[in-house]
């Protein structure tokens, strides 16, 4: 038993972060019917870098599902979608705001035709406010939403976070408005309608950053490796590469400072405290950085973790799937594809000791379960899909790539 088992998803994303949550959604049991155009999800086309004819981009956030092309711009196609509607539990769909209810099938609709439906909407602004007709995209929220402005070295030029971190993480949100939605039916018997944005995510991840701006009135600055708050909980550089310590109480302090040969550094006045230590804080960080830059990373690792010190390297992608913490958590899985053959991808990050969730499928070709879910959940005949294709309001798996 996986805890979604038996959950039906109407999958009307692409990109990421619908796509990311709908992923999510399938490893713990449920069925996801992504929707696609006659074109396909864009990032079917992203690349390169390609597995086989098959997009890298795609192929991350696209297993366990199954494909089904409808034209949704045709009157057939809007019929059955809303025949699979009636049969589902979810619909996640991340169009900007007003497109659903030009396509004729907002919440309202859908809502007509089941009840007890919950639609999850994804945007970049949301579904209210004077920001709605605008376009969203990760980066974007992240300068909107103030992590470019925290982000980088002081001094220097804002930086965005190396993934697209608003893009996932509003996929994450989804995922507990989902479950929430599921719980809260239980009870009441309705649907309801998600509504989670990029810029929201963003927000709402500013925690003690916010509340250092609601405190003080100062703008946070970027602190690099730093922690605006903590001294030191940091990046340093050894003689080889970066490491990162992280000394978050006046305990690990004190070991701290006997580990480095450094004693005297626990009971100096300036550093005695953290509040001293922020007050002192590029004294004492030009300081311990002239000690490290004279061993390796590998030694200060190793004599820090010693220590009973929180610490760990900066690693590389190609280090980080080498790892065998990382490969006993089952953080690097394998599938095969159809086409693509043998390929990668990140495993499951949350373990669930009774009902765990499972990556039984890979992303599927375009079209590939069409056919399938029109036979096995609509029931219809073969006469009835033969007009369907005919009408052009549904495509079956094509033998070559159409979405490049």
């Amino acid at each position: 038993m996986k805890p979604l088992d038996g959950i039906k998803v109407i999958d009307l994303s692409r990109i990421l972060s619908g796509p990311y949550c709908t992923m999510v959604l399938a490893d713990f049991g449920a069925e996801v019917i992504k929707i696609e155009s006659p074109k396909g999800d864009d990032t079917r086309g992203w690349g390169p870098p390609f597995v086989g004819e098959e997009s890298a981009y795609f192929l991350s956030v696209n297993r366990n599902k199954k494909s089904m092309v409808i034209n949704l711009k045709t009157e057939e196609g809007r019929s059955v979608l809303l025949d699979l509607v009636k049969e589902a539990d979810v619909v996640v769909e991340n169009f900007r705001p007003g497109t659903l209810k030009r396509l004729k099938i907002d919440y309202e609709t859908l809502k007509s035709v089941n009840p007890t439906i919950i639609l999850a909407s994804i945007s970049g602004y949301g579904q209210t406010g004077p920001y709605t007709h605008k376009p969203g995209y990760d980066v974007i929220a992240q300068g909107m939403g103030g992590i470019t402005s925290v982000t980088g070295e002081p001094g220097q030029p804002p930086v965005k976070v190396g993934f697209s971190i608003a893009d996932i993480g509003t996929g994450m949100w989804a995922i507990v408005g989902i479950q929430s939605a599921l719980l809260a039916r239980q009870h009441t018997g309705k649907g309801q309608w998600i509504d989670v944005s990029l810029l929201d995510t963003i927000i709402s991840w500013q925690t003690y950053l916010a509340g250092n701006y609601f405190a003080s009135g100062k703008n946070p600055q970027p602190q690099g490796g730093a922690h605006p708050n903590i001294v030191p909980y940091q990046l340093f550089d050894s003689s080889d590469g970066y490491f990162n310590i992280a000394v978050g109480n006046e305990g690990l302090w004190e070991k701290f400072c006997i580990a480095l040969g450094e004693p005297i550094l626990a009971v100096n006045p300036k550093y005695k405290t953290n509040q001293h230590r922020l007050e002192n804080r590029e004294e004492l960080i030009d300081y311990l950085q002239s000690i490290f830059s004279t061993k390796p990373s590998k030694y200060w690792i190793s004599l820090f973790e010693e220590a009973g010190l929180p610490c760990g390297p900066v690693l590389s992608f190609e280090e980080i799937f080498k790892d065998p913490h990382v490969l006993a958590r089952e953080q690097l899985v394998e599938l095969e594809h159809p086409r693509a053959g043998k390929v990668k991808m990140t495993g499951i990050p949350i373990k669930l000791s009774e009902t765990p969730g499972a990556i039984t499928s890979p992303p599927p070709i375009l079209g590939e379960h069409t056919i399938e879910i029109l036979r096995d959940t609509l029931h219809l005949t073969e006469g009835k899909i033969a007009s369907l294709i005919e009408s052009g309001a549904i495509s079956p798996m094509k033998e070559t790539k159409t979405y490049l």
